[in-house]
C-alpha cells in the first residue's frame, strides 16, 4: 500500500528535499504539491501532511490536516512548546497525529541531547544559533528545542544576569538565545554550558542539508503516519542512547573457580 503525501511548501528548499527523499523511497508518493498560498483543501485525498512552509502558515496548515483526520509532519520553524500546546487539544479530540521536528539533523539531535544531559551539571547555559540571512524567523526552531530540553533537565532555571538588556539576547525557557543571520552561513549552533573554573561547549554545523537532512526525514515519514497525539522531536523514534550506563550487578563467584591466593586473600 502506497502512502499519499501533500507536500505543503513543496517548492522551498526544506520542501525540495522532502520530496527528494519521498521520491526514493518506496510505498510513499508525493500526491499534491502546495504552496504556502494554495487552497488547503488540495489536503484532500492524501493519507500524510508533510508541512514545510513558514511559520505565519504552518498552524493553518496543521488545522486543516486535523480537520480532515490527517496525521501531520511538520518541519517549519517556529512551533515553541506554547505554540504547540494550541493544537495539542485539537490533536487528541480528532484522534490523530501530529509530528513537531524542529530538526531532521541526526547531529542536531544528538547536539541537543547532549546539552540536556549536561545541562543539570552547570549553573549558566546559552546558545548562540546562526542561519543564512534568508531565513524569516529567529530563534529557530532548533535553539528552541535545545532551550526546552535544557530547562526540562534542570530543577531550577539557568543563570543568567542582565537579561534585561536586549543585547542579552532572548529567554528561552530561561536560557538566552542569540541569533545571527548573515549570508555564507547554512546552519550552526553552538551551546554553551558554564560552570565553576570550566565551561563547555557543544557545537553543530550543517554543511550539507540534503545530505544531512534526508536520514531523519526518512525516519519522521516511516514513523508519522501511524503516531496518534502530539509528537516533539525526532528524538522519539531514535535510540540516541545517552545516560549513564547502570552499573553490572555483582555476580557470585563459587571459591573453586578462583585462583587460590585470590581467593584466599577475599576469604574472610
Amino acid at each position: 500500500m502506497t502512502t499519499r503525501i501533500a507536500l505543503v511548501g513543496g517548492t522551498g528548499k526544506l520542501g525540495g528535499i522532502i520530496h527528494e527523499v519521498i521520491d526514493g523511497l518506496d510505498g510513499f508518493e508525493v500526491s499534491a504539491v502546495l504552496g504556502s498560498r494554495s487552497d488547503l483543501a488540495e489536503l484532500e485525498g492524501a493519507d500524510l501532511v508533510v508541512d514545510a512552509s513558514v511559520p505565519a502558515v504552518s498552524i493553518d496548515v496543521v488545522r486543516a490536516a486535523i480537520e480532515r483526520g490527517l496525521n501531520v509532519l511538520v518541519g517549519t520553524s517556529g512551533w515553541s512548546a506554547e505554540r504547540i500546546a494550541l493544537v495539542r487539544p485539537l490533536v487528541d479530540a480528532a484522534g490523530t497525529g501530529a509530528v513537531f521536528v524542529p530538526n531532521f539533523s541526526l547531529g542536531s539531535v544528538i547536539g541537543s541531547a547532549i546539552a540536556a544531559a549536561s545541562a543539570r551539571f552547570f549553573p549558566s547555559a546559552e546558545i548562540v544559533e546562526a542561519h543564512r540571512d534568508t531565513k524569516v524567523d529567529s530563534p529557530s526552531g532548533t535553539a528552541v528545542r535545545t532551550a526546552e530540553l535544557i530547562a526540562a533537565a534542570r530543577r531550577t532555571p539557568v543563570d543568567a544576569p542582565h537579561v534585561d538588556q536586549r543585547a542579552r539576547g532572548q529567554q528561552v525557557a530561561s536560557v538566552p538565545v542569540h541569533s545571527l543571520r548573515r549570508p555564507g552561513v547554512i546552519a550552526r549552533q553552538e551551546t554553551i554550558l558554564s560552570g565553576p573554573g570550566e565551561a563547555l561547549t557543544i557545537v553543530h554545523d550543517t554543511i550539507d542539508p540534503a545530505a544531512a537532512y534526508a536520514p531523519g526525514i526518512r525516519i519522521a515519514l516511516e514513523h508519522a503516519i501511524g503516531v496518534r497525539g502530539v509528537v516533539i522531536g525526532l528524538e522519539n523514534f531514535i535510540d540516541i542512547g545517552i545516560g549513564a550506563p547502570k552499573a553490572a550487578e555483582p555476580r557470585t563467584v563459587a571459591d573453586e573457580s578462583v585462583p587460590g591466593q585470590v581467593a584466599r586473600a577475599t576469604s574472610a
